[in-house]
């Protein structure tokens, strides 16, 4: 895999995993109602839970192309369009409505396991496998991918339950709102760059 690859993978990784979604919205009020070291177990389940979802994905689709090449390109060109339509998403994403507070702070497994029930989640791990694993990278590729997005998510959703109240406040205020959602949205265009101009088949 390219440093152009790895670098626009790490900027695809930190979009997504930052952005709002279940598991932020979760730590967001699990941040805010038990603290941040009774959330460290949710953050960890989350991070190491989706890690095993990428290298499951990985092992699957990786025998997929063995057998049908073309679906390689295929899934390619579906992670370049839902990477734009994410960036569409995140550009034009209204002020969060308030979270619901959880009855007790998740465990690591049981936020391991709802990566696997989280739609989210799914996406993110197929778009990773589809846009930035190159077509002869095997398991070894899709490890790493699956080890980098666990290390830049950990740090990415501790944001949220370790300033869920601030964070919060900031990202319903209009204006503010609209400046993150744009370089949000504008970093993840970006990250296309080695996918479309060629690069990603390195």
């Amino acid at each position: 895999m390219t440093t152009d690859l790895l670098l626009a993978f790490t900027a695809y990784a930190f979009v997504t995993s930052i952005t709002p979604g279940p598991n932020n919205t979760m730590l967001l009020a699990s941040g805010l109602n038990y603290g941040f070291v009774r959330s460290v177990p949710h953050i960890l389940g989350i991070s190491l839970g989706f890690a095993a979802m990428v290298l499951g994905v990985g092992a699957g689709l990786g025998r997929l192309f063995l057998v049908y090449p073309s679906a390689f390109t295929a899934l390619r060109v579906i992670g370049a369009i839902y990477l734009l339509w994410l960036a569409w998403k995140i550009a034009t994403a209204e002020p969060m409505q308030e979270a619901a507070a959880p009855s007790q702070p998740f465990g690591f497994w049981k936020a391991a396991a709802f990566q696997w029930v989280n739609p989210k989640a799914w996406i993110m791990a197929i778009g990773a496998i589809a846009a930035y694993v190159p077509a002869d990278g095997g398991l070894l590729a899709v490890a790493v991918i699956a080890l980098l997005f666990a290390a830049v998510n950990a740090p990415s959703v501790a944001v949220w339950a370790a300033f869920g109240t601030t964070l919060r406040r900031w990202l319903t205020d209009a204006r503010h709102l609209r400046t993150f959602n744009v370089a949000m949205a504008v970093l993840l265009v970006l990250s296309l760059y080695p996918l479309l101009s060629g690069h990603g088949q390195a």
